[in-house]
């Protein structure tokens, strides 16, 4: 469930609303439980997932590096070639 949670920090160009938006959907479904909520439990999820997405915001806002910006594509090319090492390319 939580494999979808990548890291944001310190990538050119900056993570988006929606990659945090993601991450905290992830991070709150992994601590819930529930893949989606049941409708009791619908309001105190969404305000989790708004409360996780405020403060990883704030955090990635808030690091500092004096490491260069990662780049987004060769990064996802290094994830490739990993996953074809380890699960053979298809």
């Amino acid at each position: 469930m939580c494999r979808n949670i990548k890291t944001l920090f310190n990538f050119d160009p900056p993570a988006t609303d929606e990659e945090i938006r993601a991450s905290a959907l992830q991070f709150v479904r992994k601590l819930s439980g529930f893949p989606r909520p049941s409708a009791e439990n619908k309001a105190a999820f969404e305000l989790a997932v708004d409360n996780v997405e405020t403060v990883a915001r704030a955090l990635i806002d808030a690091l500092v590096t004096s490491a260069s910006p990662k780049n987004r594509e060769a990064e996802a090319a290094k994830a490739k070639q990993r996953s074809a090492k380890r699960f053979g390319s298809a």
